[in-house]
């Protein structure tokens, strides 16, 4: 896939931005790539990580403001 046909890592949920993750790490430590490609596979590979931690920090608000009894849906990771 192009790398203008990937959508937004900003767009995917958890779940996609994990799931594209694993594929970029498991393509790097294959090798065979370019020096361009590999370099366009990490720094899609660092959005995605990005995507991901910004998931769970979103999840770690929602748990800890639901643990002080506050609204849970009012801390949402989707900004």
């Amino acid at each position: 896939m192009a790398a203008s046909d990937r959508p937004d890592p900003d767009a995917l949920s958890y779940e996609e931005a994990r799931d594209e993750l694993v594929q970029v790490v498991n393509r790097l430590e294959q090798g065979g790539s370019t020096l361009e490609e590999s370099l366009e596979l990490w720094e899609r590979g660092e959005r995605l990580a990005a995507r991901c931690e910004e998931w769970l920090l979103g999840a770690r608000r929602r748990l800890e403001a639901a643990r002080r009894g506050g609204d849970p849906a009012a801390e949402s990771p989707e900004a």
